[in-house]
């Protein structure tokens, strides 16, 4: 079969470069690569299709075809959009309709063959399925990955607030391709049902599908990258990473803490995170402090809790929360920060702090899915994980427990959680050895590909998959986007806000 993966935000080279550099270089892109080459293993065609990049900032980016070493059923397909250079996803949308879409269509109209159907990931994706559906009737299935409604609510949306977040993120635009997107697909692909309920059934997104529909939905989860997150593995610079685990722990852990298991958290500071609430279950816990130390790995920033000039405003501000309850708290001496990029780096530090008895903690106020606790669990790390959103269905089924759900509002639980496996070297092993077992059961990518696989040919076989009747008109902003024809401030407070946009 020809698959062709719609996903605009260019950041897909053979060497993964800059999957830290940038917000927008996230788990997103590693999930499309990784579903790509299982499919390509299994001997079938693919495309990636992406944005160009020209920008002598983001090298790598501008050949119009590459692939991936070892992959010669994958190819990257880079198609120009917009100027030359890199652009944030929130400037992307006038240039998905005029320009990215149609260079797609012309692509594959000079190799005189179309793929059987398209994967569309996140709205912009989303939206270049829908104009090339429209005009050349080839399925596609959604991928939204994270939907606007949700960072509208993390973002306290209010009809006050509204126009100045709509400058700065362009929400009207996004729900509008989102609603789109999700309306006009063969079927919308989610990782758990708890995703589809609710953040499908959210009220942005009424009358553009039915969440209690079962044709419209398939739950297909992410996977982890077992050559890469195994406890036998070795990175080409295993033992590197492991100096530079080892040094960071000397740096700023007391000497005789040093023998101690670690607490670790990998996940980028950003407020949903928690880093906080982690931070202080581990800071209010004498049991805890006692047991284990803590450690951050902070991607980029190498000693952030001493050099505060490092990282983002954002990070900044997280960060300074942390350093107050460090003070507080007295923790310097417990607490240590270590910058780790790239999968083959954070498996490594896995695995060294898995022989050490660590334990992975993901502590966020609300968590889609959680690949990272996957990722940590493959490697042997037992892992605690947010109870809100897909960790629930993930670590707990009919009555086993694979992981420990906490309440991340409650630093007192995450205490309790965080001290199960670290009660005995017993406890430890059953956790370890659980996790493990759960990822390879359900979580790996070629149970993602197979997933795919099987939703494609029941689409093109005309099983039941359809787009709702009669189907959402397309905005004519994406067709031609002039000022005159934005998606208004008015539809995106009757979207968000419905009935309390009048009040």
């Amino acid at each position: 079969m020809f698959l062709a993966f719609l996903n605009p935000q260019g950041n897909f080279d053979p060497q993964d470069r800059y999957w830290v550099r940038h917000p927008d270089f996230g788990g997103q892109l590693v999930y499309v690569k990784q579903v790509a080459l299982a499919l390509g293993r299994m001997g079938h065609r693919v495309d990636i299709l992406t944005r160009r990049i020209r920008d002598p900032q983001w090298p790598g980016l501008d050949s119009p075809l590459d692939g991936y070493p070892g992959a010669p059923n994958v190819r990257i397909v880079r198609i120009s959009a917009g100027p030359d250079g890199f652009l944030p996803k929130e400037e992307l949308w006038p240039h998905i309709g005029p320009e990215w879409a149609p260079g797609i269509l012309d692509f594959y109209r000079r190799e005189g063959c179309f793929p059987a159907a398209f994967t569309t990931h996140y709205g912009d994706g989303g939206l270049a399925g829908v104009l090339i559906a429209a005009e050349t009737g080839i399925p596609f299935t959604f991928t939204a990955h994270s939907l606007g409604a949700q960072k509208m609510d993390g973002l306290g949306a209010t009809l006050e607030n509204l126009p100045e977040l709509d400058a700065r993120y362009h929400f009207a635009r996004r729900l509008a391709a989102e609603r789109l997107s999700m309306n006009r697909s063969a079927v919308n692909i989610v990782s758990t049902r708890q995703e589809r309920i609710q953040q499908y059934g959210h009220r942005a997104y009424r009358g553009a599908v039915d969440v209690h529909d079962d044709c419209r939905f398939a739950i297909i989860p992410p996977g982890v990258d077992t050559a890469v997150f195994d406890p036998g593995a070795r990175a080409t610079d295993e033992e590197a990473i492991h100096r530079r685990v080892l040094a960071a722990l000397e740096r700023d852990i007391r000497e005789d803490r040093r023998h101690l298991p670690c607490i670790v958290a990998s996940s980028r500071l950003e407020p949903k995170k928690n880093h906080l609430g982690l931070v202080l279950a581990f800071a209010e816990s004498p049991a805890l402090r006692e047991r284990a130390n803590l450690l951050l790995v902070t991607a980029h920033l190498e000693d952030p809790l001493r050099r505060e000039e490092e990282g983002t405003p954002a990070e900044r501000e997280i960060l300074a929360h942390i350093r107050q309850v460090v003070r507080d708290y007295d923790l310097w001496g417990e607490v240590s920060t270590v910058a780790l990029a790239g999968q083959s780096a954070l498996a490594a530090a896995y695995r060294l702090l898995a022989r050490r008895c660590s334990v992975f903690a993901l502590t966020a106020w609300y968590e889609p899915f959680g690949l990272a606790p996957l990722e940590a669990a493959a490697t042997g790390l037992p892992v605690v994980a947010t109870q809100n959103g897909g960790p629930a269905e993930i670590w707990q089924e009919d009555g086993e427990e694979y992981g420990i759900l906490v309440d991340p509002a409650d630093p007192a639980d995450i205490a309790r959680g965080l001290l199960q496996p670290l009660e005995s070297p017993q406890a430890w092993e059953e956790f370890a050895r659980r996790g493990r077992e759960r990822v390879l059961a359900r979580y790996t990518w070629e149970r993602t590909a197979e997933g795919y696989l099987n939703v494609v040919r029941r689409v093109l076989e005309g099983d039941f998959f359809r787009p709702s009747e009669p189907p959402l008109s397309i905005h004519p902003y994406f067709r031609d986007p002039r000022p005159e024809n934005d998606v208004s401030l008015e539809e995106l407070r009757e979207w968000y806000l419905g009935s309390e946009s009048e009040t």
